[in-house]
């Protein structure tokens, strides 16, 4: 049974509807106003603000979404459950987008209703009792954006502070979300090169003659389509910082040339002879393993000496839940409902839920749950219905004696299993690269990159087979 200061308007032009959820609401304990048409709707809101509003979208003199219009444009943030039997997508994203609490298509079951009423009260409720935070705003201090206090995290602050105020390289290992740009940042913003410049490379995403140019720059006509002189990201970098992002993508001839700028602080533009000298700082991170990248002859020994000067590895999230709390914090703060409203609150529930997922996405697939759980509660209280985790697991079978049967070579099985694995993910992200690169732990460039020479090998077979 409802508590009985509980007071509902009940909107609709039909009054056999009116009367079937009068009396079903008051069974349940709730006090109830009628209104006919809209027109009520805005009169009654203003005299008695009632606590929840169930109206209908099709109504006579102004119809449901003029209402909400109206009642947003005036100030009057009265919940309201939307209901129709006229419903589409249209209809629906316009009361949700207008603030409408949850949307109900005719015909209804009487307890759907009142469960819905229910869990609209109940998280109002929960209002005064979730672990909100304190109204100040985070901090946007650059400086300040690493969250956690567990043991391990001390530990990558104590390196932090120890290496920033040098000018020593620092490699940053960690799964793929971890957060290895943000320690990137917090090492230049706390160091002596910080009125210089911060220059962000992916090393993915770019092609080998590509990433020779964007690092160290070209001169007029070195190639086709240079047609100016262009400054490399070093020469940017000068008296600042160089971030070099999944520096493990590196082919071995960009490698070679990458050592020398490490060993002298010099290069050459693409098609130039004039020496040129930086001074600059180098921090480079990888979501692979060097060591083993070495051993298989895929990344220069001596370049792994060079940037591993400083190693600090960032752990995964499982590994250190107990940051979960200060992080869901940070993240209901930065991704507010209303850019200038409170930010929302959470249950103890859902916390108990956060804490017991795996994180295979780490905490990149933390924030992004997060930021869709306030989406889903509308800025409100999340509980554990707004939780939705992305599906990180392959699971379709690999007949692998098929695979065998096809292929004559080792490298050309393994190509066939990782395109297999890749479609699949695509399949679980319904096309999503972002999402498909994110359930794989590898990086949306790597993903197409993947995907281009897939593509390359098919139509290779096709011709071979025609």
């Amino acid at each position: 049974m409802a508590e009985n200061n509980r007071h509902i308007l009940v909107a609709d032009d039909d009054p056999s509807i009116r009367t079937i959820l009068r009396d079903l609401l008051e069974d349940e304990g709730y006090q109830v106003s009628i209104a006919l048409d809209g027109e009520q709707v805005i009169d009654q809101v203003q005299q008695s603000s009632p606590d929840l509003i169930l109206m209908d979208v099709r109504m006579p003199k102004i119809d449901g979404i003029e209402v909400l219009k109206q009642l947003r444009a005036r100030g009057m943030n009265v919940p309201m459950i939307v209901m129709t039997a006229f419903g589409n997508s249209s209809t629906t994203i316009k009361a949700m987008q207008l603030g409408a609490w949850d949307y109900i298509t005719k015909p209804f079951d009487l307890d759907d209703i009142t469960r819905t009423i229910n869990r609209f009260f109940e998280q109002q409720k929960l209002s005064t009792k979730v672990r909100g935070r304190a109204e100040e705003a985070v901090a946007p201090d650059k400086t300040s954006r690493i969250i956690g206090n567990s043991p391990v995290m001390q530990e990558v602050y104590k390196t932090i502070g120890l290496v920033a105020a040098s000018d020593a390289t620092v490699l940053i290992t960690g799964e793929t979300g971890t957060g290895k740009e943000l320690v990137a940042e917090t090492i230049h913003y706390n160091s002596t090169f910080s009125q210089g410049p911060l220059v962000k490379v992916n090393c993915a995403a770019l092609p080998e003659t590509l990433l020779e140019s964007e690092l160290f720059g070209h001169e007029k006509g070195s190639f086709t389509g240079a047609d100016r002189q262009r400054k490399g990201r070093f020469e940017l970098a000068h008296k600042g910082t160089i971030f070099l992002d999944e520096i493990g993508e590196m082919t071995l001839g960009t490698q070679r040339k990458l050592l020398r700028v490490l060993q002298e602080r010099e290069f050459e533009r693409v098609g130039g002879s004039s020496t040129i000298k930086v001074d600059t700082r180098v921090i480079a991170a990888t979501n692979k393993k060097l060591e083993e990248e070495v051993a298989a002859g895929k990344f220069r020994e001596d370049l792994f000496y060079r940037l591993n000067v400083i190693h600090i590895h960032l752990p995964p999230l499982r590994e250190r839940k107990e940051d979960i709390p200060l992080l869901v914090d940070y993240f209901l703060q930065k991704h507010r409902y209303h850019k200038d409203g409170p930010p929302a609150s959470i249950s103890e529930e859902a916390i108990k839920v956060l804490m017991e997922h795996d994180w295979p996405g780490n905490v990149r697939e933390l924030e992004n749950t997060i930021e869709r759980a306030v989406i889903l509660a509308q800025g409100g209280v999340i509980t554990t219905h707004h939780l939705v985790f992305s599906q990180i697991r392959t699971g379709r079978n690999i007949d692998l004696s098929e695979v065998i049967d096809k292929t004559r070579s080792l490298d050309e099985a393994m190509r066939i299993i990782e395109s297999k694995i890749i479609l699949e993910a695509l399949e679980k992200a319904k096309g999503d690269h972002a999402l498909a690169a994110e359930i794989l732990d590898i990086s949306e460039s790597e993903l197409k990159r993947k995907l281009r020479t897939a593509d390359k090998y098919r139509r290779e077979e096709q011709l071979a087979a025609q």
